[in-house]
Parts: structure tokens; C-alpha cells; sequence
């Protein structure tokens, strides 16, 4: 599978903040087989994270 992959522009789901969901993120998830896009941002990720390790 030769797909190319652009940098998409994605709005956080917690903070509202736009990021940038790169080439090579979607390269990843698609080489982990994920098949859904990110819904925060890094930094509302690692504080979902870190709540959640603190259970």
C-alpha cells in the first residue's frame, strides 16, 4: 500500500485549539492499524493521560 499522506488541520475536542495531525502521525496510526483521527490536541492528550493514571 503506497498512500500519501498530507498534514490535516484538526480541531481539539476539550480545548478547541487547532493542531496539526502530520503526514507522519497518519503514517503511524495507519502502520498500528488505528483507523480514527485524533480528537485533542498533545497537551489535552497527556493531561487525559496523566488523569487518568491517577486513578
Amino acid at each position: 500500500m503506497n498512500e500519501t499522506y498530507e498534514d490535516i488541520t484538526l480541531t481539539c475536542k476539550d480545548c478547541g485549539a487547532e493542531f496539526v495531525f502530520t503526514a507522519g502521525e497518519q503514517q503511524f496510526y495507519a502502520e498500528k492499524g488505528f483507523t480514527n483521527q485524533p480528537v485533542r490536541c498533545a497537551s489535552c492528550r497527556r493531561a487525559k493521560k496523566q488523569r487518568n493514571n491517577n486513578y
